[in-house]
């Protein structure tokens, strides 16, 4: 996965009459082709030939969906696992793990276990298409809790973590020495070599024509606003939902204002974001883990920082957890689990994962281990300090799509801050009231 992936997004009202497509995905589900690699203890990979959602080997004991990053590093512990249980495991690559799972699962032709991220929680156990899984405390206690917080829903624990993730602040060194503290003073900054000559753009950061509410979030989770409220135990309240908050319209009227000095761009998409900022003319870029290597190869000196402060508001980042997951419907299911829960949490595992994607690992030793060597894995860390886990419950599929489309409006100029927030926030609950 090269960004965020988010879920479907129920689009009616407001968002549907504006937007030419249904928002909600950084990375929409690719069309066409798809690739499935199945192995045993005893053979190579196959070709990559399936096209479409893969099909289940059906002699196979233990099948594993992930998508084409995670699938030839667990292909290794596949093996390993094949090996000392005397069966046969077959991992295969889903081009859409989470759709293609509930469908496959419907027809009882789905996998084992999957990966994917935690976010995607409240819709699998509302369909009912995962099972919780028994964690020991002492395991649990070997990662970051809030990784592990990730993996709970209702009070019940419904995977293993492998990866941590979230945004932050990546500059041109060569544009930018030091990092600004402040929106104000990146602004400034960006001004000045854009009028020098020397960038084309002040800052780097996904919008689009129907906008990305990812990235929306930590501007008004500045002045304290958001999506939802939260609950006594700290659970998001799907009856509160905070769209339209004071402290949201405050980090919505902060968009407006970016969107009119060119900071930020309808134009700047998941399309052509990285490209931008990889072609050496942009100092700051708004963005994950998943953005470096493509930098790296493009020579780009760069480094990480926190989101900087704006309107005297701390912008904080969501937090992202990329989990493990056991089917409902497993064929095996004290199979699955025993892969997920003995073999996910080994530091050699999480390390081999952390390759793919420079995510920092949810195992603390692991965690440990690559950022005594890794600095970027620590500068990471820093950016995701007080930052909040996505939601992981059903009705922040409503979300997506409206709240998205209501940034790129403002950010656009099309809107003002409330009159479009107030619209977002009633349709937010208009479809999280039809489930």
């Amino acid at each position: 996965m090269h960004k965020r992936a988010f879920g479907a997004v129920a689009v009616t009202g407001v968002a549907a009459l504006l937007m030419s497509g249904c928002g909600g995905s950084s990375t929409p589900a690719a069309a066409g082709k798809t690739s499935s690699t199945t192995a045993t203890a005893t053979t190579p990979a196959a070709s990559p030939t399936t096209t479409g959602a893969p099909v289940r080997d059906a002699n196979a004991e233990l099948v594993i969906w992930a998508d084409n990053d995670r699938a030839p590093i667990l292909q290794k512990y596949a093996d390993q696992f094949g090996k000392e249980n005397g069966v046969k495991v077959a991992v295969q690559v889903a081009t859409d793990v989470r759709q293609q799972f509930k469908d496959a699962t419907k027809v009882g032709k789905g996998p084992d276990v999957i990966v994917g991220a935690h976010d995607w929680l409240g819709e699998l156990v509302q369909n009912a298409t995962v099972a919780p899984i028994n964690l020991s405390a002492d395991v649990s206690s070997k990662f970051a809790p809030s990784a592990m917080a990730a993996t709970k829903f209702n009070g019940q624990t419904y995977g293993v973590p492998y990866a941590v993730e979230n945004i932050g602040l990546v500059r041109n060194t060569a544009l930018a020495p030091e990092a600004p503290k402040t929106m104000e003073d990146l602004v400034s900054k960006g001004q000045a070599l854009v009028k020098a000559g020397k960038a084309t753009n002040i800052l780097i950061q996904e919008v689009g024509k129907t906008g990305n509410a990812y990235y929306t979030y930590p501007y008004l989770k500045a002045f304290d606003g958001g999506i939802f409220a939260t609950k006594a135990n700290d659970d998001y309240d799907a009856t509160k939902v905070i769209v339209n908050s004071a402290g949201s319209l405050k980090g919505a009227a902060e968009l407006q204002k970016l969107g009119a000095l060119k900071a930020l761009s309808t134009n700047v998409s998941g399309d052509n974001a990285d490209a931008l900022f990889d072609a050496g003319k942009a100092p700051f870029y708004i963005t994950g883990p998943w953005a470096i290597d493509k930098a790296k190869k493009a020579g780009i000196k760069y480094a990480i920082s926190p989101l900087p402060s704006i309107g005297g508001g701390q912008m904080q980042p969501f937090l992202g957890v990329q989990m493990f997951y056991v089917s409902a419907k497993a064929k095996n299911a004290a199979l699955a689990e025993e892969f997920v829960t003995n073999y996910v949490p080994r530091k050699d595992v999480q390390e081999a994962l952390f390759a793919a994607g420079n995510r920092p690992p949810a195992l603390t030793e692991a965690y440990n281990e690559v950022s005594a060597s890794n600095p970027d894995v620590k500068a990471w860390f820093e950016a995701g300090k007080g930052g909040q886990a996505m939601p992981n419950i059903p009705a922040m599929n409503s979300v997506w799509g409206p709240l998205g489309q209501a940034a790129a409006d403002v950010i656009a100029g099309k809107a003002q801050p409330k009159a479009r927030f107030d619209a977002a926030q009633k349709e937010i609950v208009a479809n999280i009231a039809k489930g």
